[in-house]
């Protein structure tokens, strides 16, 4: 084989070491074969030591399936003995596997018609829900009546909530004490607070869950969020108070109008001890622990639900419709719907939801040993494999799914030791157990000779080797520890001029013995190798996900990289409409990596200002409103365009800065449509109930406005001219009149000009009557 082979570098020294190097690596057990001097060369690709001359004597174990317990699949629920109800094929696998040799089984599922239902009504009556209370007082009859035409046998139960009964989540002043509405005009009288209270068993007399929602009043806590967890846990473990069948589809409806308080908010009033996943109800079918333990956490709800084979459906007011919905990718198996503020559509929220969990399948696993492996290989109802995923979605009842599991051991346990896991669908009884014994042995180990000759007396000759006695070194164990020399030094440099044994170990009797190290084995002919000196990741050799081999990590099957940080798990990257990560990014190590311009989301769903966004929205209103465009032909319309709402107008509003206006062309017309994306993940297109037309201009028409243009321009032009012209002549002859008025000889200032008239002053001095006068005499 070209390149690195992996079976005689990995320096095995014994068959069972050569199996564990890899699923394609075999052992030659012949006495007489290779060299003296190496051992790894009876660890081979199987077909190079065929060509060696090993035929026959070669040790190459492979896994094997056994299939126990293997049941066909029933057809219907109610229509036999339940208990007899089959929907996973088979029941029980048995596995033999050699370690990194991958084996395969098929698992079938289907969703039998008629099966029976438990559905468990567990309400909120906090004083908001007064309105809703009304309004299911008869809902037992009318839901029944709808159910049965989904099953002939089913069974209804009742139980309600509040909140934990101390401060600060409830009234604890002794007035509040009988009545915590005392002083609350708009309703002056309720009952007082509790945690739960299981109100009626699963039975089939629906006049009975009338009789108990009557009876039934609301009461007061003092802050927003509800103790519906408490509830919900009580109800999912409490099995027999409840009566939970074993043969029945289990649903519990979760209604509520407010927020839920969650583990570590029972610290606000001195609750410090987890909830410890058990039932709690007393002789009056109350919760008891309410006062002493915390709220439970969202991994021990979807712990217990599992467990207990039930469907919880959230039934939430629209304003927490995100929060629940972030709620069910926590707690598989959970679904949400939207509740009237006055529960009016219960009835038809509940058919929803029920049609909604019986038309997808999901396979969980349980108790899987940490050195298990496990791939699935979807086949749905298209009869598309999908490689990474586990569910199946669009089903129909009676629908039958099927699933490639491939398993591989990671190593090897003690010898004898058996693992079991079980492979359920979520929310079914039904279940496939596997169990799972290792061939890690090689035969030829049960023929070993102890004190052979072949080992000089000094060892036990196994798998065509000496395994030598304490004291004695040697490939024939002819070598007493100790014994040393230049002689045999040269047979312990990988290289000449290399340090002996790589400077990790001492050379005895022409081997290497390596020393011991506290961060792991140092091995090889040389001590060349060692389980320690590979990439880390995070700290973590290998990221957890593979084993260090000479320096090189070897990854678990499901991750690559130098590192083995990288799963190649794209369950994660697939979206709604079956493509990867939307068909605008790339699938790096399990999550998306956006190579749209303008696309983001988890899977790149988003993308309003993407070039295709437009055509991608246009088959769906093509398909969907006119039958018409590439997905009218494939049947796939619904199944790609589900998450749009299609509206149609007679007139387009773009106000909207959000939504963005698409058009196409359509018949020498134009077609119009916006597009917006919704918070609940659906898209929002509104479309012109008619393409926009216009008809060509007349030649005529366009000759009459090239002349009216013309003599336009040149009236304007003239106009302008016109009005430089006066603007001109009006400034020449201001500056003409300026220059008019300072002219030097004009007859007012001419220096030629001497008026005819001249004036002289003489002054004098005269005396009359004693009194002296200045004066002047012209």
């Amino acid at each position: 084989a070209e390149g690195l082979n992996l079976c005689t570098s990995g320096s095995a020294t014994s068959c069972e070491e050569c199996l564990l190097i890899h699923p394609k690596c075999a052992w030659c057990s012949k006495e007489e074969f290779g060299s003296t001097k190496s051992i790894t060369s009876r660890c081979d690709f199987l077909q190079n030591l065929i060509a060696n001359g090993c035929d026959g004597a070669i040790e190459n174990p492979s896994s094997s399936i056994n299939v126990v317990k293997n049941i066909p699949l029933s057809s219907k629920g109610s229509g036999q003995t339940h208990l007899d109800v089959t929907q996973i094929m088979p029941q029980k696998v048995a596995l033999n596997l050699r370690p990194g040799d991958q084996t395969s089984f098929r698992v079938q599922v289907r969703q039998v018609e008629d099966y029976p239902v438990d559905l468990y009504y567990l309400m909120d009556l906090s004083l908001s829900m007064n309105d809703d209370l009304d309004n299911i007082r008869n809902l037992g009859t009318k839901l029944a009546e709808e159910m049965r035409k989904l099953t002939s046998n089913f069974r209804l139960g009742f139980g309600s909530f509040v909140d934990k009964n101390i401060s600060p989540f409830s009234y604890t002043a002794p007035r509040y004490q009988n009545n915590p509405c005392i002083g609350y005009k708009l309703f002056p009288s309720c009952v007082p607070s509790f945690g739960f209270r299981h109100l009626l068993s699963l039975t089939d007399k629906v006049d009975r869950f009338n009789e108990e929602v009557q009876k039934q009043k609301v009461s007061r806590n003092r802050d927003a969020p509800e103790g519906g967890f408490d509830a919900i846990l009580q109800a999912a473990v409490c099995k027999e108070k409840i009566g939970w069948r074993k043969e029945a589809s289990h649903l519990l409806v979760f209604t509520t109008d407010d927020v839920p308080h969650i583990a570590l908010d029972g610290k606000l009033g001195g609750l410090v001890q987890p909830h410890d996943g058990q039932c709690h109800l007393n002789e009056a079918n109350e919760y008891s622990a309410s006062s002493e333990l915390d709220y439970p956490s969202l991994a021990l709800l979807g712990e217990k639900l599992a467990e207990n084979n039930i469907h919880l459906i959230f039934a939430v007011t629209k304003s927490h419709y995100v929060l629940y919905k972030n709620f069910t990718a926590l707690i598989p198996g959970t679904t949400v719907e939207i509740l009237h503020k006055d529960s009016k559509n219960i009835i038809e929220l509940i058919v929803k939801a029920y049609n909604s969990i019986r038309s997808k399948v999901e396979l969980t696993v349980w108790d899987s040993p940490e050195d298990i492996g496990l791939t699935f290989t979807a086949t749905c109802q298209d009869g598309l494999s999908y490689p990474g995923l586990r569910k199946c979605g669009d089903l129909k009842i009676g629908d039958t799914v099927s699933f490639e599991v491939a398993v591989e051991a990671r190593s090897c346990p003690a010898e004898d030791t058996s693992h079991a896991f079980t492979i359920k669908p979520a929310g079914f009884r039904d279940t496939l157990e596997v169990v799972v014994t290792y061939n890690c042995l090689c035969g030829c180990t049960g023929h070993a000779t102890p004190a052979s000759g072949k080992c000089s007396g000094n060892g036990t000759y196994t798998c065509g080797l000496c395994d030598c006695n304490a004291g004695y070194l040697g490939a024939r164990c002819e070598c007493e520890e100790g014994a040393s020399g230049d002689m045999h030094h040269a047979m312990c440099r990988e290289a000449e001029g290399k340090p002996l044994c790589s400077g990790r170990g001492e050379c005895s009797c022409n081997q290497c013995l390596c020393y011991e190290s506290e961060f792991g084995n140092i091995y090889g002919p040389f001590c060349e190798c060692d389980d320690f000196s590979c990439a880390r990741y995070k700290g973590v050799l290998c990221s957890g996900h593979g084993e260090c081999h000479c320096g090189e990590c070897k990854c678990h099957a499901g991750y690559i990289g130098d590192n083995c940080n990288c799963s190649t798990e794209t369950d994660s990257c697939v979206s709604s409409d079956g493509q990867m990560c939307s068909g605008r990014g790339n699938c790096v190590c399990g999550k998306c990596q956006c190579t749209e311009p303008g696309a983001f989301g988890e899977m790149c769903e988003k993308c309003p200002t993407c070039p295709g966004i437009c055509s991608t929205k246009r088959d769906c209103i093509e398909c969907k409103l006119f039958n018409s465009g590439r997905l009218a032909d494939n049947q796939t319309c619904q199944k790609h365009c589900k998450d749009e709402i299609i509206t149609t107008v007679d007139v387009l509003e773009t106000d909207d800065p959000n939504a963005i206006l698409c058009a196409y062309p359509v018949n020498n017309c134009v077609m119009k449509f916006t597009y917006l994306e919704l918070a609940s993940g659906k898209s929002n297109l509104t479309v012109l109930k008619e393409p926009v037309c216009s008809s060509a201009p007349s030649a005529v028409t366009i000759v009459l406005a090239v002349i009216g243009s013309v003599v336009l321009i040149g009236i304007i032009l003239l106009g302008l001219w016109k009005l430089l012209v006066t603007i001109h002549d009006r400034r020449e002859f201001d500056r003409f009149q300026s220059e008019r008025t300072r002219a030097r000889y004009e007859m007012a200032s001419n220096p030629l000009y001497r008026k005819p008239i001249s004036t002289h002053n003489v002054e004098f001095t005269f005396n009359k009557l004693n009194r002296s006068y200045n004066g002047t005499v012209d």
